[in-house]
């Protein structure tokens, strides 16, 4: 009797002694998975942020890229688009832009295409053919029939150095081929020249010349 109870105290004594040393080795089982499972978004999140992104145009690939809504009518292709005008001297690239066919026929009666062709480093300040319609149309012909008025008009539009967007036309006073003086103002994407004409595709490159496209002609004074 004595031995069998004996025998029962040391069994739960065992059992007692065991049990603490069981949970201990669960729970250092159970903080290690814990600490795997944490560890794994860790590395996931390191990774996340070493993976390569997107490429997102730099300033210096979209500073000097034309802009305005009157680029919406330049060609996509061929010579009369951007990438074939930059091919073409100034007169020539011109005459390729449907929307400038009236300025071309200007330059061609001033007998001005060599003149703007064998420049270099210029900018032209082009008006569209609906600048040219807004001048009443006894007065245009007036003027395309005279020569030296035709001159002084065209070449007041033409600035013997590269005026582009922003810096060139945010603010600035430039002397013309006539010798006269036109300004420039505003930001972003809306420029004025002489605060009448609005840049409406700005910043088109040929291979002689800057041209800012715009919606009114402009007068020396």
């Amino acid at each position: 009797m004595f031995n069998l109870r004996a025998r029962r105290i040391a069994v739960a004594v065992t059992a007692a002694a065991v049990l603490p040393l069981a949970l201990s080795a669960c729970s250092s089982d159970d903080n290690q998975k814990d600490d795997s499972a944490a560890a794994s978004p860790s590395t996931s999140a390191s990774d996340s942020a070493m993976a390569p992104t997107s490429d997102a145009p730099s300033d210096a690939s979209t500073k000097d890229a034309p802009f305005g809504p009157g680029c919406a009518t330049v060609p996509k292709n061929g010579a009369g688009s951007f990438d074939g005008m930059s091919k073409d001297p100034v007169a020539t690239a011109a005459s390729h832009n449907p929307a400038l066919s009236t300025l071309v026929a200007a330059v061609q009666k001033a007998g001005l295409v060599d003149t703007l062709n064998n420049a270099q480093n210029i900018t032209v300040f082009a008006p569209t053919n609906d600048a040219f319609a807004k001048i009443p149309k006894a007065d245009l012909d007036k003027v395309l029939a005279d020569k030296a008025t035709l001159t002084k008009i065209l070449t007041y539009h033409v600035v013997g150095e590269p005026v582009k967007a922003p810096e060139g036309l945010s603010k600035g006073t430039y002397t013309t081929l006539e010798k006269g003086t036109l300004t420039t103002s505003g930001s972003g994407e809306a420029y004025k020249v002489n605060d009448t004409a609005n840049v409406v595709c700005g910043n088109v490159t040929t291979a002689n010349a800057t041209v800012q496209i715009i919606d009114t002609v402009l007068m020396p004074k």
